[in-house]
């Protein structure tokens, strides 16, 4: 939430208030303007009313009616402007409210977060697991049959060598020197 909406909340609120204490003194007024104007008729009554009196009572009578109708016009308007005001709050309140919740939930999100990064890495390491773990037998095996074969060649190799025999190897000088000794 942006800092100016609490601003404009409170702003809007202030004014609500201002209103509200303009329209509390208008009412006080409108009361003692009722009660003057009692007063003077009541006044008035007890005296005998002469026909200037009658038509200067008259006149602030219609001068206190204009200012009754002037002030009665100001109340509607700043009711109508608390209206507003209070709708406008009322709004604001809501909205308040809702990107309260969606933090929350937004908040809720990212602590839940973590977990749900570890439950997919683990779902998608699986089959790579799984692999793994199948080329290492493979290879186990692989290595299983290179050994019995290295050692069946060995075998081979060695029985082979057996059955032949090393004879020595007879040069020529040498049997004449076996021929002459038998001469001897």
């Amino acid at each position: 939430m942006s800092q100016a909406e609490p601003s404009d909340l409170e702003n809007l609120q202030a004014e609500v208030t201002r209103l509200k204490e303009e329209l509390t003194l208008r009412d006080q007024l409108v009361e003692q303007l009722s009660q003057e104007l009692f007063r003077l008729f009541k006044d008035n009554s007890n005296f005998a009313v002469s026909n200037q009196d009658t038509e200067q009572s008259l006149s602030q009578i219609d001068r206190l009616k204009a200012q009754i109708a002037e002030i009665d016009e100001q109340v509607q308007f700043y009711q109508k402007q608390i209206e507003t005001r209070n709708a406008e709050i009322e709004q604001l309140q809501t909205k308040v409210k809702t990107l309260t919740e969606r933090n929350k939930n937004l908040e809720q999100m990212l602590e839940e977060l973590p977990q749900v990064y570890r439950q997919k890495f683990t779902q998608r390491m699986q089959p790579i697991k799984d692999k793994v773990e199948s080329l290492q037998q493979e290879n186990q095996q692989l290595q299983a049959k290179l050994q019995a074969l290295t050692y069946r060649l060995a075998v081979r190799n060695r029985s082979h060598n057996d059955n032949q025999v090393d004879l020595p190897d007879f040069q020529q000088t040498d049997s004449s020197q076996f021929s002459n000794r038998g001469n001897v």
